[in-house]
């Protein structure tokens, strides 16, 4: 699932290669060595680069990581500070890896440490030399790998965590409640534990930033592959409602059918009406929906707007509100939302101070 990382003696030759690059780019800068695992205390520091600007002499103390997420940044700040104890005051503590997420970056700065990845992420400062560069065009490894978490697969692993956050799950039953392979669940915990976004206990897993994770996930999300079948109903109202009950009634132990978006929210987290009716379907339950409700095909002024998908995963954890209707679920609901314009932003940031709040 996710991109397996570079060896560790490879990493620590890229770093060194970045650093000395880097401080070529600086023309004040005289670097005079690079050396690998230079003893420390207890352990051994990664890099150190010996450097003079004019007169003065300065030590970079670097540890490198394979990972540049805040779990392991986090290790690297508290092994950075054991390790200047044998170098002298002015030492510079450079976290460096092959690429280092926002958060992993506002977490060295936190710590006065400096950084440093392969994609030209920096931010150095000693003596009278500072250097702060980032590359936000550049397409990042983070968002790739967000892609990963937040597929179909992995992200009915997320779904379960989200029911209550602070639920303790071992990775066997987490993976038997979310239907996927004990592989794949495992995956999944370890990119949350990685992000900080989860954490392990004796009990097990949950989830320790449920906001942070949901705002990654609905800046990641991309609505399931659907086709859009657009259609005009003459009902409106009660019967229209009367029939909808019909119908999830039919389909309960048949098939896939959920209101979804706008007209998921106004049972879930009522906003603001939309005179368009939205459903998500399976293909199989599409000739019942237009019998059903009494639907006639609209290439313009529809008011009926079915999504048919494969993706099983929209109707995980849909529910029957009341009287029967069913409705994605307020996470499906919310992400959805959120890629529905102004409007529906809007009418996702609602739902998710009604119906997805945690206790902080």
């Amino acid at each position: 699932m996710l991109k397996q990382p570079l060896p560790v003696k490879e990493v620590e030759h890229l770093a060194a290669e970045a650093l000395r690059n880097l401080l070529e780019e600086i023309p004040p800068v005289a670097l005079h060595s690079i050396r690998f695992e230079q003893p420390a205390g207890n352990g051994q520091a990664d890099v150190v680069a010996n450097v003079e600007v004019g007169q003065e002499h300065y030590v970079l103390v670097c540890e490198v990581k394979q990972s540049g997420q805040p779990r392991f940044v986090r290790s690297a700040i508290y092994q950075l500070r054991d390790y200047l104890r044998e170098f002298p005051k002015s030492a510079t503590p450079v976290v460096i890896a092959p690429y280092l997420s926002p958060e992993s970056r506002h977490l060295c700065t936190q710590n006065g440490m400096s950084f440093l990845d392969f994609e030209g992420n920096v931010r150095l400062e000693f003596g009278t030399v500072f250097v702060d560069r980032l590359r936000e065009d550049k397409r990042s490894p983070e968002h790739r790998e967000l892609k990963s978490i937040f597929r179909p697969k992995s992200a009915q692993v997320l779904r379960v965590l989200f029911r209550d956050p602070a639920q303790r799950w071992k990775v066997a039953d987490l993976a038997k409640a979310a239907s996927v392979s004990l592989g794949h669940a495992s995956n999944v915990r370890n990119a949350l534990l990685n992000r900080e976004w989860g954490e392990a206990g004796a009990d097990g897993l949950f989830l320790r930033a449920p906001d942070r994770l949901l705002d990654a996930w609905k800046s990641a999300y991309v609505p399931p592959v659907a086709e859009r079948l657009r259609f005009y109903a003459t009902l409106h109202g009660e019967p229209l409602e009367s029939r909808l009950r019909d119908l999830f009634a039919f389909v309960r132990d048949n098939g896939h059918v959920a209101l979804g978006s706008f007209s998921a929210a106004q049972w879930i987290a009522p906003y603001g009406r939309s005179s368009t009716l939205f459903l998500w379907s399976e293909k199989e339950q599409v000739e019942k929906i237009r019998e059903q409700l009494q639907l006639s095909s609209s290439l313009k002024g529809e008011n009926v707007v079915v999504s048919v998908t494969r993706d099983n995963s929209v109707f995980f954890d849909a529910f029957s509100a009341e009287h029967g209707i069913r409705c994605t679920s307020p996470l499906q609901t919310y992400l959805d939302l959120s890629k529905s314009g102004e409007r529906g932003e809007e009418a996702a940031e609602h739902l998710r101070r009604i119906r997805l709040l945690w206790q902080r």
